[in-house]
Order: structure tokens, then C-alpha cells, then sequence
């Protein structure tokens, strides 16, 4: 009995493989992006780059285990997600108002421990935010002008 179920799950594992979700990254214009619009201090830029823009940007890296069935579908659905809520590389779409409502959520997201999210974090280690960038990333949402530093 249990040799028919690691079975079973084998070949549910093998068909998932065939039921791959889209992993594109959309055309991106640089003078459209964040760092364009808010000309933002290097620091800044650079924790963005590190920990928001796979998720928050159309810059996605998508690691192998991107191809594998189950973690492509959470990782298509985070991206998705993600760029849906806030999109480094589509900053000119937002209206002033708006871009500020997006850097504030996301001071208050990287504040209490949110983002970057904590499965994430457990396989890029590199994308934790100290303290000073956290700080960064909420100067930018009160004064929009990009991140001074504290």
C-alpha cells in the first residue's frame, strides 16, 4: 500500500511538472523606473535592487527552482502579486499621490518585519534589510525626493 502511494505521488509530481506558470519579465523602459523619477541616493537604490525587485520590478530573477512544480506556482503567484501592489520599473505610471501611498506601505511593510516576505528571506539571505535601509526606504516616503540619508 504505501509502495502505490510514493507512487501515486511520483506521477503527480512528474504531471505537475507539465503545468508550468508564466515566468516573464515585461519589456522595461529605465527612464519609467523609480530610480529615473526619484532619483533616489545609491544606497537606497541599491537595498531596493537587493531585496524588492524580484518580486516588485520587471527585473524578476527567476532561479531554477522557478521550473519546478509546486514552488513555480508560489513563486509566479508572488511575483504577480507583488508587481500588482507596487512596481519599481513602472514608477511613472503612478500619480504622485499614489507613488507616495506605495513608498509608505512599504515603509510600514519593511518596519515591522513584512517584506521582504520570510520564505524569501530563507533562500536569499542577501535581501535582508539592516536597520539604515529600512530607515532609507521610509525617508523616501516622507519626503519622496529619494532617500537622504538619516
Amino acid at each position: 500500500m504505501r509502495k502505490r502511494i510514493l507512487m501515486g505521488l511520483a506521477v503527480v509530481a512528474v504531471v505537475a511538472q507539465f503545468f508550468q506558470p508564466e515566468r516573464k519579465n515585461p519589456p522595461t523602459d529605465p527612464e519609467s523606473s523609480y530610480e529615473a523619477a526619484a532619483k533616489p541616493a545609491p544606497e537606497l537604490a541599491a537595498a531596493l535592487r537587493r531585496a524588492c525587485y524580484d518580486c516588485h520590478s520587471n527585473q524578476t530573477r527567476w532561479p531554477w527552482y522557478s521550473r519546478v512544480a509546486p514552488v513555480s506556482w508560489l513563486i509566479a503567484s508572488d511575483v504577480r502579486e507583488g508587481r500588482a501592489h507596487l512596481n519599481f520599473s513602472e514608477w511613472n505610471r503612478y500619480s504622485p499621490e499614489a507613488a507616495r501611498r506605495r513608498m509608505e506601505e512599504a515603509c510600514e511593510e519593511v518596519r515591522a518585519g513584512r517584506m521582504p516576505l520570510r520564505a524569501y528571506l530563507l533562500i536569499h539571505a542577501e535581501a535582508r534589510l539592516t536597520p539604515m535601509e529600512s530607515e532609507l526606504i521610509c525617508q523616501a516616503a516622507r519626503g519622496m525626493g529619494g532617500g537622504a540619508t538619516p
